[in-house]
C-alpha cells in the first residue's frame, strides 16, 4: 500500500478555478464514499484509504492506493466528473505527490509553509477537520491514520520550537488594514458580517477591536448568528433579509458554505442607487466566492477576496523568512522517521507469511510425531526425529539462500552472510 496526493492550491490555480473544485463539508462523505466505490479495482488503483482536505487555497486527496499510476487518472477523472471539468484543465493545475513527497507536503501544510500567508495557524484545524470527516466516513484506515496524527505532532513541534507563527499577519488584520486605507479610523463604519463560522468570528473580532458603529451578523440559521453577534456586542438578522438591508453598510464581510453566490450584480447595484454612490467594501473570504465576480467592476465598489487579501499579506513576510530553514529541517528529520515506519509496515507482510509457513511445517510434523506415538514408537525417538524434521526443514530456505549468494558478486554474498549471522546469534536471546 503506498500514500498519494493529488491536488490543486494557490500556487497552481486561479481562484475561478478552485472554488470550482472546492468540497463543502456536507459532500465530503458522500464524496469518500463514491471515491472508494469507483477507485476499488486495480484498473483504478485499488484505493483503501482516502481523505480531502479543502480549504479556501487549497482542495487535496491523500490516498491509500496498490496502483499509484493506475490511481493517478482514476483520481484526475473521479473530481473532473465529480465537479464537471475538463480533465485536460485539471491535469494543467494539479501536482501528484506519491509516498515521502506527499508526506513532506502534508507536514509542510499543517505547519503552514505551504499557505497563501506564511506560518498561518488557520490551515491546522482545517486539517483536523478533514481527518475528523474521512474518519466518520470510514476513509481512514492505518496509513493515513499515522499520517495525520503524524502530521498534527509534527505542526505542533514546528509551531513550538521556531518563530514561524511570530507576527503573522492574518487575513482578517488584512482586511482591516484595507478598510481603514478606505474609510479611515472605522468609528463611523456600519459592518455586516455573513456567515457565523470561524473565519467570520476571527475577522470579526478584528473589525470590532476598531470600535465600529454597529455590527450586523446575517445567517441562514439565526441562532447561530445571535450567538456571533452577542460576542461582538452587536445584532443578528436573517440572511434573507441581506437584498434589503446591505444598502445599509458600509464593510461587508462573507464567508459562507454556499455552492453559488448569495451577493449579486443587481443587489449591489441597487445598494449603491441608495447610498448615493458612497464607497462599499466588501471582503469575500470564501471558495466558492460568495460575491459574484461582475461586481468588482461597479464604481464605489471595492471587492477583495482571498486571493487579493494573501498578496497583501505576502508583502509582509520577510520576517518569518529566517523560521523557515528551522522548520524545513524538523520536517525534514520527521519525513525520515516516517520512512522508517513505512519500511517496518512492508515487512510486515513477509513476517506474516514466515510465521504462517513455520507454523505450517511445525503442525505437519506435530502430526506426524503423534501418530508414531500412537503406534507405539519411542517418546525419544520421535521427538528426536522431530526436531531434525524441524531443523532441517527451517534451514532449507536461509541455506539455499547461501547456495544462490555463490553466484552473486562478492558484497552481496557478505551481505547475505552476514544477515543470517547475526539472525543466529540472536536465536538464543
Amino acid at each position: 500500500m503506498q500514500l498519494l496526493t493529488l491536488g490543486l492550491n494557490h500556487q497552481t490555480a486561479p481562484l475561478a478555478l478552485r472554488e470550482r473544485v472546492a468540497f463543502v463539508p456536507e459532500e465530503v462523505s458522500h464524496a469518500i464514499a463514491r471515491l472508494r466505490d469507483r477507485l476499488a479495482g486495480r484498473d483504478a488503483g485499488r484505493l483503501t484509504e482516502a481523505a480531502i482536505v479543502s480549504t479556501c487555497n487549497r482542495t487535496e486527496l491523500y490516498c491509500a492506493v496498490e496502483e499509484p499510476v493506475a490511481a493517478t487518472h482514476a483520481l484526475t477523472d473521479f473530481i473532473a466528473a465529480e465537479k464537471r471539468l475538463e480533465a485536460e484543465e485539471l491535469k494543467r493545475a494539479s501536482y501528484v505527490l506519491p509516498q515521502t513527497n506527499a508526506v513532506r507536503h502534508a507536514f509542510r501544510v499543517a505547519s503552514g509553509l505551504d499557505s497563501m500567508v506564511l506560518g498561518e495557524p488557520q490551515i491546522l484545524g482545517q486539517m483536523k477537520q478533514a481527518e475528523r470527516l474521512a474518519r466518520e466516513a470510514g476513509g481512514m484506515g492505518l496509513l493515513l491514520n499515522h499520517l495525520f496524527q503524524r502530521t498534527f505532532a509534527v505542526a505542533k513541534e514546528v509551531r513550538t520550537t521556531t518563530d514561524i507563527g511570530t507576527q503573522s499577519v492574518s487575513m482578517a488584520a488584512a482586511a482591516v488594514r484595507t478598510a481603514e486605507r478606505i474609510f479611515g479610523a472605522l468609528g463611523d463604519s456600519q459592518i455586516l458580517f455573513v456567515g457565523a463560522g470561524e473565519m467570520i468570528e476571527l475577522t470579526a473580532t478584528h473589525f470590532a477591536a476598531r470600535h465600529p458603529k454597529s455590527i450586523v451578523v446575517a445567517n441562514r440559521t439565526i441562532e447561530r448568528a445571535q450567538t456571533l453577534a452577542s460576542k461582538l456586542h452587536g445584532h443578528a438578522m436573517r440572511l434573507a433579509d441581506l437584498p434589503e438591508a446591505i444598502a445599509k453598510f458600509d464593510i461587508v464581510v462573507s464567508c459562507t458554505a454556499s455552492s453559488l453566490p448569495i451577493i449579486g450584480l443587481g443587489m449591489v447595484e441597487r445598494a449603491i442607487r441608495s447610498r448615493r454612490h458612497r464607497p462599499m467594501f466588501i471582503v469575500d473570504l470564501a471558495v466558492p466566492r460568495d460575491v459574484e465576480p461582475e461586481v468588482a467592476r461597479l464604481d464605489d465598489v471595492y471587492v477583495y477576496t482571498v486571493d487579493d487579501l494573501g498578496r497583501i499579506v505576502a508583502s509582509g513576510t520577510e520576517t518569518r523568512q529566517a523560521a523557515v530553514a528551522q522548520a524545513e529541517a524538523i520536517i525534514e528529520t520527521r519525513v525520515r522517521d516516517f520512512e522508517a515506519w513505512m519500511k517496518t509496515r512492508a515487512a510486515v507482510p513477509v513476517i506474516q507469511g514466515l510465521r504462517e509457513r513455520a507454523d505450517a511445517l511445525r503442525a505437519k510434523e506435530l502430526e506426524r510425531a503423534k501418530k508414531l506415538l500412537a503406534r507405539g514408537e519411542s517418546p525419544e525417538a520421535v521427538i528426536e526425529q522431530l526436531s531434525q524434521a524441524l531443523t532441517n526443514k527451517f534451514l532449507h530456505a536461509p541455506v539455499a539462500a547461501l547456495h544462490q549468494a555463490g553466484n552473486e558478486d562478492d558484497d552481496e554474498r557478505a551481505r547475505v552472510v552476514a544477515l543470517l549471522a547475526r539472525f543466529y546469534s540472536q536465536t538464543d536471546h
